[in-house]
């Protein structure tokens, strides 16, 4: 039986609210029956499962684009929507601090000792709410001291990433093409003013005096003597990483420990036997993956692909979060199952767009786990109340409040 666009017209009323809140049940439907569609709210074609997701990212006739909230958010150019020498350019700039061997050589000293002032500070309380005392503050303070902004504090890291991600997910569109909500995007525009009020001091020290920060390398490296990355060009990925890399390891983080306490058994082998964070770690980012509709990839060339025609300049989706839950490739998908036969996830994307911090991100919560397993072993989710994931473009528990006796 073949669907047709009648069969299709409940897609006109799903609502960015509904996909914020849960957008699990409408990808489920969409992977049934429209693996590629137009979804209207959000002016785009979505693609939902594995397979097309993964061929999209990979193929030529895709190159990297970044939807239109996201532009209004990062300005350009934004390493996840560029192409060609500019993307090259901003890959060459982040990549060398990411590589492993440079990751191996730095992570655990900077990570561990974060990861324990933030455990120590609560561990003597027998409770602890570990979305805002524990997964974000480490990932953002992580990746701000890697960054060099040392004296910017946790709380106002964690305050501009929340403010980024309600703008990039301010995705509803009118069936104009303009932006449903434009007023949405103002707050980030302050929390970006605040950005620059605290950055720009550094970059004009680290112009004239390098230091061994990421910014800083991204300033110098690769160019020629006696000059600099402008800011204005670095500025956009500085906003991707306040975004998105400061998201990622701590939403990943709370989401892997959701997963556990929701299997009491697979919680106390991890516990008993750390070896297997790592494992439990991929099924977590597998699950419920943070970054869960936030890429997308525009047509080169005319592509007909599952049963559509897609025109030269066509934008598309690209629904991570609902490929990872796909019944083709997993076995009960809505299941944290850490014994799941290993298959690699879309959580980091795929392609030259590819996540470039994948390894950083893994030791990152990697040692957090270990760090928090360690000093409280015993530790329960207080089930006094549901966990509530939110996001659709960013996916992560609002709020983690777990307990345990002193």
């Amino acid at each position: 039986m073949t669907t047709t666009e009648n069969d299709l017209g409940w897609l006109d009323d799903i609502t960015m609210s509904q996909l914020e809140r849960n957008p699990y049940p409408v990808y489920e439907r969409l992977r049934a029956e429209a693996p590629l569609a137009y979804v209207p709210v959000l002016g785009s074609y979505v693609a939902s499962t594995a397979e097309l997701c993964r061929e999209i990212a990979t193929s030529p006739d895709f190159e990297a684009v970044i939807t239109p909230a996201g532009g209004r958010t990062f300005g350009h150019p934004a390493i996840i929507g560029v192409n060609g020498d500019v993307h090259a350019d901003l890959r060459g700039m982040v990549e060398p601090q990411l590589q492993p061997v440079e990751v191996d050589r730095w992570v655990d000293d900077l990570v561990r000792p974060i990861a324990r002032r933030y455990v120590e500070a609560f561990e003597n309380d027998g409770r602890a709410e570990l979305v805002a005392q524990y997964a974000e503050p480490v990932s953002v303070r992580s990746l701000g001291d890697l960054l060099g902004l040392t004296d910017v504090s946790s709380d106002t890291l964690r305050d501009w990433f929340a403010r980024l991600n309600r703008s990039f997910t301010n995705a509803a569109m009118t069936a104009d093409g303009e932006f449903a909500n434009p007023e949405g995007f103002l707050d980030a525009d302050r929390a970006k003013e605040e950005i620059k009020a605290a950055v720009d001091p550094l970059i004009d020290r680290w112009i004239t005096e390098p230091a061994d920060t990421a910014i800083s390398h991204w300033l110098h490296d690769g160019m020629p003597p006696g000059k600099t990355r402008d800011r204005e060009y670095i500025y956009p990925t500085i906003y991707v990483y306040l975004l998105g890399a400061m998201q990622e390891p701590g939403h990943g983080i709370a989401s892997t420990l959701v997963g556990l306490f929701g299997e009491p058994e697979q919680f106390e082998q991890v516990v008993d036997d750390p070896a297997l964070i790592p494992r439990a770690i991929a099924e977590g980012m597998r699950w419920t993956s943070p970054i869960w509709s936030a890429t997308a990839r525009i047509t080169t060339t005319d592509v007909h692909l599952a049963g559509v025609d897609l025109p030269k300049g066509t934008p598309v989706i690209q629904s991570y979060g609902s490929a990872n839950h796909d019944t083709g490739l997993y076995e009960a998908p809505t299941r944290f199952d850490l014994h799941r036969p290993p298959l690699p996830h879309l959580a980091f994307g795929a392609g030259r767009h590819a996540c470039a911090g994948i390894y950083y991100a893994n030791h990152v919560m990697r040692i957090a786990l270990e760090e928090l397993f360690e000093a409280i072993p015993n530790m329960e989710r207080d089930t006094s109340a549901e966990v509530e994931f939110w996001g659709w473009g960013f996916r992560g528990p609002t709020a983690l409040p777990v307990t345990w006796e002193v």
